[in-house]
């Protein structure tokens, strides 16, 4: 039973009240979980049922056909399914869940191959962040292909994997007219698997590594294989790029133009939970609790506070202090950014799901029609209003919907990303499709 929420909440007059949500058990779910289990949505005067999806296919499909109303999403999944890199929809985004949460994972033994390549402070620990370049040494040595696993074609863990992997100048593989797997000159071979199931496919050795969200980077720590942890995070997404968006919460276009207070209800009530996640650590602990639960994400707490309560473990007695790889509503974490778009329709056309050259302007205005900060506004200053949210806490009106351009510190290779200026970000790329 959800806690009632004792605030100044004004409920909208919704169009429909009984709503049903889909989610993938990662704890990056966190917002909807907790929007319904502290009352977020009961107080918008919602009856919110959510319900675990197989596959992160199957979800996006369940939201198409309108067996959910909406879902917890990869970022790139409306960007696909608008742009027809994956199943063809629309599918819009009016809210960010989440800043970082990913990390790469390497299989035991590969880490120690790669660990006599990486540079060690005065106590002997590795250096972070852990640059692929280490990896490089071990893939000329490899016997066999060496093959890793990421969540989806379009997931923020493809792109990350590549990413860090193009950075030492390791080739990830292109996507090509007559290779839907995008192995093509590919060094590493990257393919999509389910979540849960990386840990076991590590163990199985059907893949070598893995770039995934919590709880399976910390599953593997607490994992054995030959009197070992099974596998050894190496990099988060957040030493990859500092601060970069992950989920988003995703409906088709026909039902926010049909349902448009329900839709600013179920922002108004995410934002609150966003908010309530990040305020404490106390509420951490309580998410932990909450999110362990067999019907959300089904981990052990201690495998989930390993991230969500402030530090991260690479090597079982290396635990660090990263008090943001999980961030649910600081540095204007859930608003939908166009920048952050368009940085993912750069990935898709630099390893060639997008075939063709497109202008800027194609970029902004395909940003333009997926992210909706307008909608995201709409909610947030009714919150405001109400005394729920602090006017200091969400973007002012002259917010433009794009980022700065990043410094060099942001992202792992140094290089710097203008939302505006799209094509010159994709052309400073020495590996990327032709």
């Amino acid at each position: 039973m959800a806690e009632s929420v004792d605030e100044n909440t004004i409920p909208l007059d919704v169009e429909k009240t009984n709503l049903h949500f889909g989610f993938i058990k990662l704890t990056d779910c966190a917002s909807l979980v907790i929007a319904k289990e502290k009352g977020f949505f009961e107080a918008e005067g919602l009856n919110v049922k959510l319900t675990a999806q197989k596959n992160w296919v199957i979800l996006l499909d369940n939201v198409i056909k309108g067996a959910l109303d909406g879902a917890h999403m990869l970022a790139g999944q409306p960007i696909g399914a608008t742009v027809g890199v994956s199943q063809k929809a629309n599918v819009i985004t009016a809210f960010s869940m989440d800043l970082n949460g990913n990390g790469i994972t390497m299989a035991t033994d590969v880490w120690e191959q790669m660990k006599e390549h990486v540079p060690k402070d005065a106590d002997g620990k590795p250096i972070h962040p852990i640059k692929a370049d280490a990896l490089k040494p071990v893939l000329e040595e490899w016997d066999g292909p060496f093959n890793m696993g990421m969540v989806f074609p379009v997931s923020t863990h493809n792109y990350e994997l590549r990413y860090w992997l193009a950075a030492a100048g390791i080739h990830p593989g292109f996507y090509t007219e007559s290779d839907s797997k995008g192995h093509t000159d590919a060094e590493v071979i990257i393919s999509p698997n389910a979540p849960p199931l990386m840990p076991s496919y590590l163990n199985s050795r059907a893949i070598l590594g893995y770039c995934v969200g919590e709880p399976w980077n910390q599953k593997a720590v607490f994992a054995e294989k030959d009197g070992k942890q099974l596998g050894v995070p190496v990099v988060t997404n957040y030493e990859i790029w500092k601060n970069n968006p992950e989920k988003v919460f995703g409906v088709t276009e026909e039902w926010a133009k049909k349902h448009p207070k329900t839709h600013t209800a179920v922002l108004k009530a995410l934002i609150r939970a966003g908010k309530w996640l990040d305020a404490s650590m106390e509420n951490r602990e309580e998410a932990v609790q909450i999110l362990s639960r067999s019907h959300y994400v089904g981990a052990e707490a201690k495998i989930l506070r390993n991230s969500m309560t402030g530090s991260f473990v690479y090597e079982r007695g290396d635990r660090r202090e990263m008090p943001d790889f999980n961030v649910f509503f600081r540095y204007n974490a859930t608003y939908p950014f166009y920048s952050d778009c368009v940085w993912f329709l750069t990935q898709m056309r630099r390893w060639g799901q997008l075939k063709e050259d497109q202008s800027d302007e194609w970029y902004k205005k395909t940003a333009e029609k997926i992210y909706k900060p307008d909608l995201y506004m709409e909610a947030a200053k009714l919150l405001v209003e109400e005394g729920n949210i602090e006017e200091s806490e969400i973007p002012g009106d002259d917010e433009t919907g794009f980022k700065p351009v990043t410094a060099e510190d942001i992202f792992i290779d140094g290089k710097a990303y203008d939302g505006t200026k799209p094509n010159d970000y994709i052309d400073s790329f020495e590996i990327k499709a032709p």
